[in-house]
């Protein structure tokens, strides 16, 4: 996994032939309007997503000999629908903006919902940097659920990459890359149990309790640079509470309040800003324990 590179036009023949009447501007950017449904076609987990008992890798190789590992963490609720077509029809865009500066990036992309309320609240692909990144974004499960608790489980992605990732990066002392994506507060914890799943029964982990935010962040950040991109788009009622939430962890350059059109700059700028501040591991060990 991991070889190859981001080609516009494979982008262009993947993209006219799997999504019909499809048209690209010329930036590369598909423009045609398609709703959720029409991109995102699975309707259970897709079984080369499934987390249960895997370790993604991202290694380095002569034709990428200083990956850049970025974990992109999509929120597949209810109302999170359109902001993943625009990362879809936006992802030739982003990475052509990046190959075009660094050339060792790889994409994990995942699928994240409500371990509490869901029957599928973790997907995770492979570390890939060619078009298949785009062909494992497209095959992410929309379950559109989420429950009625005001967030979603958007620390899994800290846990999974944590927990269920290596990464050659870490051998330099460089971190990797998480961004998260949504619209709802940061959750307080992953619980260990929920109404439909569990976290054994999800990754695998027999752990002994909930998963307190915190103490997750404090073995995540040791080996990822973490962001979170909070996607407005009409609901604001619960802004106030949604940004102290996340700054208790996250700062403003961390933490980025961003509009359906801007998606696809932020990912891009944050990349490439993580990757000009040299960010290195501060203890590459197995981290706490629950």
């Amino acid at each position: 996994m991991g070889c190859g590179s981001w080609d516009r036009d494979s982008f262009v023949s993947y993209t006219t032939s799997t999504k019909r009447g499809a048209t690209l501007d010329s930036l590369g950017r598909v423009v045609t309007s398609m709703g959720n449904q029409d991109i995102f076609k699975s309707r259970s987990l897709n079984e080369a997503l499934n987390p249960k008992g895997v370790i993604r890798e991202c290694r380095d190789s002569e034709e990428h000999p200083n990956t850049i590992p970025v974990i992109l963490a999509l929120d597949v609720t209810g109302s999170m629908g359109q902001a993943a077509v625009e990362v879809a029809k936006t992802i030739n865009v982003i990475m052509t903006d990046l190959y075009d500066k660094i050339k060792d990036v790889e994409f994990m992309i995942m699928g994240i919902g409500d371990f509490y309320s869901d029957y599928v609240p973790l997907q995770v692909s492979q570390f890939e940097s060619d078009i298949r990144i785009a062909e494992q974004l497209d095959t992410i499960f929309f379950e559109f659920g989420g429950g009625g608790n005001s967030f979603e489980s958007y620390t899994a992605a800290w846990y999974f990459g944590s927990r269920h990732c290596d990464l050659d990066c870490w051998k330099r002392n460089k971190k990797g890359i998480i961004i998260t994506m949504g619209d709802e507060r940061i959750n307080p914890y992953l619980p260990k149990i929920g109404n439909h799943t569990s976290i054994n029964s999800v990754i695998g982990d027999n752990v002994q309790s909930d998963i307190e935010t915190k103490d997750l962040y404090a073995e995540a950040k040791e080996k990822f640079d973490i962001y979170h991109l909070n996607v407005e788009h009409g609901r604001s009622y619960d802004k106030e509470n949604i940004i102290s939430s996340w700054r208790e962890f996250l700062d403003e350059n961390h933490f980025r309040n961003v509009t359906l059109d801007d998606i696809a700059n932020q990912i891009v700028d944050i990349i490439e800003n993580s990757v000009n501040e040299v960010e290195t591991v501060v203890n590459n060990t197995d981290g706490i324990s629950w």
